[in-house]
């Protein structure tokens, strides 16, 4: 059962991947086993875990992108999900600007709404003079700006960043963690996957320890990022 204050709730979640290993022949990859957390209204939620561990699996289920073999991922009606990820939401044969028209009319957003933040969108990416270059014309770092200007100017609901901070130039990464604590500071909630500890530490309320696919532990912020770090030592 849902926490009243949950907008988006796993319980028991498994996801399996086919792997193709031949013309005709599949392998499974069970990238979730059995994940159970809620997403509470307000908070900045970090999840954490080694490579392997279901991460960005989590995030794609939370966005709509996947759909769980088992258990059950709920939100609540109505709700506005973005995820920012270098692998996902683009249609490289199309510009910038018409990917950000796009991709706000993905999230439910009003093409009127969407031109209507048109400018500042791009002048928060810094891209004015690719903006009308095809997305396959961009470096990585580019399409990490852009993706996350999309978000922070669209306002979505709830906000998913899945090892974009880090992208980009001192500078830029300096701008987008600032906007980002804004939109912390103003109560929007915000799910966070990323290697960077610190940053974690620092920026989220809660954490989520996936590991093999399993949800570890839930829990404050410190005493969860302690155990993992005490867990990666024993096994180093």
């Amino acid at each position: 059962m849902s926490e009243p204050d949950c907008l988006i709730t796993f319980e028991h979640v498994r996801c399996t991947y086919r792997i193709k290993q031949g013309l005709l022949r599949f392998k499974p990859y069970h990238a979730l086993k059995d994940v159970s957390f809620c997403v509470r209204e307000g908070e900045t939620l970090g999840i954490i875990g080694r490579n392997g561990a279901g991460k960005t699996t989590i995030l794609k289920l939370m966005s709509g992108i996947l759909r769980p073999d088992a258990g059950r991922v709920s939100r609540r009606p109505g709700l506005v999900v973005s995820l920012l990820s270098l692998q996902v939401g683009f249609d490289p044969e199309l510009s910038g600007r018409e990917n950000i028209l796009l991709g706000g009319l993905y999230l439910g957003i009003s093409k009127k709404n969407i031109q209507n933040r048109m400018d500042d969108i791009i002048a928060f990416s810094e891209l004015e003079s690719f903006i009308d270059n095809p997305i396959k014309t961009y470096s990585s770092g580019m399409r990490s700006r852009l993706g996350f200007s999309i978000g922070m100017e669209l306002a979505p609901d709830v906000l998913l960043i899945d090892e974009v901070l880090g992208v980009g130039d001192w500078r830029f990464q300096q701008k987008a963690s600032k906007a980002l604590h804004h939109k912390i500071g103003n109560g929007r909630t915000v799910v966070l996957v990323s290697h960077n500890l610190e940053q974690i530490e620092s920026i989220c309320n809660r954490v989520v320890w996936v590991e093999h696919g399993i949800t570890q532990a839930v829990g404050d912020t410190t005493d969860i990022i302690t155990s993992y770090k005490n867990c990666l030592q024993a096994v180093s």
